[in-house]
């Protein structure tokens, strides 16, 4: 079974930050998961470097586009490779086999008989590289996102029969064969198609930082559609995509655009788009002023790639708006990994070296690991993209081991090792009860071992390592040293 799958392609006018991160680390874990299920996954991500936004920040920073592009996806792809992003292919749309693709895109669209050239005059974002809507604008006149005021544009380009879709889109979208998630972003972009779909330009006039369109050099193609079309020139023979990973604050052109351009060129729409919330900092956006934007390889530097991935997807509901601070990022760090996963591994993994020396495991099956049963739970959530919640219920296992060590007392079994396990079944024939406590526990290390695999890989290996030792031994440092 096939499995692709990508983030957005990141606009390279500035070096990664935690809400890139984000995307990136939970794409990366769903991979993995996709992975150990045995499905035949390719990963893509990126870099977006057209546009005038580009060229503007390349100009302030004194340097030529390609030096300018060259520099920051280069720091892209050294935090990925920092936060241990397992991706199978990097897109650069500056890349001259994007080009062509998008070449051969644009030439299958004019034969669709879908396009058209006419005049647009309206308000143009340069943050968003994007045309809106005066509704769209705040109480000042403002971009909501940028603040800053929409330049005005008039000028001749080609358009998208876009309005020639609605009923379409939303038949997709209601029946989910295009499954937008979460259900709120499904409902804000049913409503969008509602109040009436107009077509959309694909062409500017005058912008030196972008491809031509193929058929009329005084024209360049649209940046959004450059960029939307990356993910099919990264895996053209996987098409269509089992999932797009996306901010909110993009759905319309990945829920609305690009199915309606896929459909008019005889493709399938993508099978599922999930969009995720932003980032708060301490209660206050991200901004450059405030001087709150947060480095993930700062992140990284504190508290290691493992822990980053950790906490940044356990601190808020996969899909919800919610606030970090390095604070609470420091409080969870040393609630559930120094002192919840590392301290269970380290304890456990003591008992056996003092109290059952020749362990030899038992046949995966013959004893439960602690709370097994409500196991489901955890391949329940990764499927539906929960990934807070898949976190949560290994959690809970790590929770439930800890109250069996206390409930048991290995230490005092310890004292009387031959004393016979007093449940039938249970943890296996000729079993005491101390062998039997130990027993579940190391199974329920081998299950938790085996849920963290996709989000916490470095530590996965040195607790597979750990648990395939003979004897077993407490490890010699800990997983995670507190942070005081």
């Amino acid at each position: 079974m096939k499995y692709y799958l990508t983030t957005p392609i990141y606009y390279v006018n500035d070096k990664p930050h935690i809400g890139s991160a984000y995307t990136t680390i939970a794409a990366d874990v769903i991979a993995r998961y996709q992975k150990q299920r045995g499905s035949a996954v390719r990963f893509i991500t990126g870099t977006a470097e057209h546009g005038d936004k580009i060229a503007t920040s390349a100009q302030a920073a004194g340097q030529s586009i390609v030096e300018f592009t060259d520099k920051n996806a280069t720091a892209f792809q050294a935090a990925w490779q920092a936060l241990n992003i397992n991706y199978d292919d990097f897109l650069r749309t500056s890349e001259d086999r994007h080009a062509q693709s998008v070449s051969d895109f644009f030439q299958k669209l004019k034969n669709s008989k879908k396009i058209y050239e006419g005049e647009y005059q309206g308000l143009y974002c340069v943050g968003h590289e994007a045309f809106i809507k005066e509704s769209e604008l705040d109480e000042n006149g403002l971009c909501p996102d940028h603040k800053t005021t929409p330049e005005k544009l008039k000028e001749t380009n080609w358009f998208f029969k876009l309005s020639h879709y609605a009923d379409q889109l939303k038949q997709l979208i209601s029946s989910d064969q295009l499954l937008v998630q979460p259900l709120s972003r499904k409902n804000e972009v049913l409503s969008f198609i509602d109040q009436g779909l107009e077509d959309i330009a694909i062409s500017r006039q005058n912008v030196a930082n972008a491809l031509p369109l193929p058929w009329d050099f005084s024209q360049t193609i649209y940046v959004w559609l450059d960029e939307l079309w990356s993910y099919y020139t990264a895996s053209a023979d996987l098409w269509p995509a089992e999932l797009h990973l996306i901010g909110k604050d993009i759905i319309k052109f990945h829920c609305v655009i690009w199915p309606a351009l896929l459909l008019a060129i005889g493709e399938k729409p993508p099978r599922r788009v999930f969009a995720h919330g932003f980032f708060t900092v301490d209660g206050q956006k991200m901004s450059k002023s405030l001087g709150n934007v947060i480095n993930p390889l700062d992140l990284v530097q504190e508290f290691g790639a493992d822990a980053t991935r950790y906490l940044l997807l356990r601190e808020i509901p996969f899909g919800a708006d919610g606030d970090i601070s390095l604070s609470k990022l420091k409080e969870r760090y040393n609630a559930d990994l120094a002192n919840g996963l590392g301290n269970l591994v380290s304890r456990t993994l003591n008992m056996f070296e003092k109290y059952w020396p020749d362990f030899s495991p038992p046949a995966r099956g013959g004893v439960l690991a602690v709370g097994e049963g409500g196991g489901g739970s955890y391949v329940e959530h990764l499927e539906s993209l929960a990934l807070d919640k898949a976190l949560a219920a290994t959690w809970q296992q790590i929770a439930r081991a800890d109250q069996l060590i206390e409930s048991k007392k290995p230490w005092q079994l310890a004292k009387n090792p031959k004393s016979p396990l007093p449940v039938k079944g249970g943890a296996g024939g000729g079993f005491s009860e101390l062998e039997g406590v130990l027993s579940q526990l190391f199974s329920t290390l081998q299950q938790i071992n085996s849920h963290i695999a996709p989000f916490m890989p470095d530590t996965h290996a040195k607790l597979t390592k750990l648990l395939s030792a003979r004897p077993l031994k407490k490890p010699a440092e800990p997983l995670f040293a507190r942070k005081d």
